[in-house]
């Protein structure tokens, strides 16, 4: 069962998809998911969210604010802390619904949502689970440790210039996601493989994706940094999903990131023979990692009575 659904946050309205589990009558529990940078709900979210669907657990995807179906402006703009505002309001729109179970409701993000729903189970305690996937952890170390220490220096010239700009003319300028040549584009995530994956998905299942953000967008990666807010989780389940040798969002930060959850019920997942990118782009990949969030979570919504969830560290090969 699928229905198209809105709900407003802040200024704007968010857009998305509800998608609730063949055959099961009464509120289920419901998983929210959003997309990383610059991208919409049709980029692989879909698919993980057969998994969960399979379960029986119902997903409620939707579009950030000033991206695909959703209202705001200027499009194509990331402000972190605005999509954390998005994913909370996401879960009172939740609260509202019919098929949703109000009280086993939580989040599901990857790339830079990975990062967003680890703040957000921090900071919103109606978030029951979180599942984290290759998440965005500390954004001046992941900018630095992907340009490299020359094209970084450029990379924070080009942002003093449009934030020179933004002043003067009250409009900044836009960055691609990625570029074919980042020796002679600059790109906020320099890696030719990025650009040809995320345009064959754009041409196959998400036309609505735009590979460009802007460049003040970079500039509040900058100063994104979510392990502070992991001292805080100490109520909420959490899985972690890290790529073994991930080079974009570094798996050494996720799971020094990891290692600051709080609360002992967590579960980190390194998959080897995989890559960050291969997360959208091989559905073998994706069926490893999808599977066993759908399993972990399973395991928690549909336990015996008084069955304690064991806190557990897992390795795939």
């Amino acid at each position: 069962m699928e229905r198209a659904v809105e709900f407003k946050s802040q200024d704007a309205i968010c857009r998305g998809v509800l998608r609730t589990p063949d055959g099961i009558a009464g509120p289920v529990p419901m998983m929210i998911m959003a997309g990383g940078w610059c991208y919409t709900k049709e980029i692989v979210m879909p698919h993980y969210a057969d998994y969960f669907l399979d379960s029986g657990i119902g997903v409620l995807l939707f579009d950030y604010r000033c991206f695909g179906e959703s209202g705001g402006e200027p499009r194509q703009h990331i402000n972190p802390w605005h999509q954390i505002e998005d994913y909370k309001n996401a879960i009172s729109f939740a609260e509202t619904l019919d098929e949703a179970d109000h009280d086993r409701i939580g989040i599901w993000g990857i790339s830079y949502s990975g990062g967003h729903v680890l703040v957000t189970a921090a900071t919103d305690p109606r978030a029951k689970w979180a599942i984290s996937t290759i998440p965005v952890v500390d954004g001046f170390q992941t900018l630095r440790r992907c340009h490299g220490e020359t094209r970084f220096r450029e990379l924070l010239e080009l942002i003093a210039a449009d934030r020179k700009r933004r002043f003067e003319t009250g409009a900044g300028g836009n960055i691609p996601m990625s570029s074919t040549d980042p020796t002679k584009e600059m790109s906020c995530w320099p890696y030719p493989h990025v650009c040809q994956i995320f345009n064959d998905i754009k041409a196959s299942e998400a036309p609505r994706h735009e590979h460009h953000s802007t460049i003040e967008s970079v500039e509040l990666l900058l100063d994104y940094l979510v392990p502070p807010f992991c001292t805080r989780i100490v109520d909420t389940p959490v899985m972690m999903t890290v790529a073994k040798g991930d080079n974009i969002t570094s798996a050494d930060l996720e799971i020094g990131t990891f290692n600051a959850i709080a609360n002992p019920s967590k579960v980190i997942d390194i998959v080897d023979g995989v890559s960050h990118m291969s997360l959208y782009s091989n559905r073998h990949h994706l069926a490893r990692v999808g599977s066993a969030q759908a399993a972990w979570l399973t395991g928690i919504l549909f336990a015996d009575a008084g069955e304690e969830i064991a806190p557990a560290v897992a390795a795939s090969g």
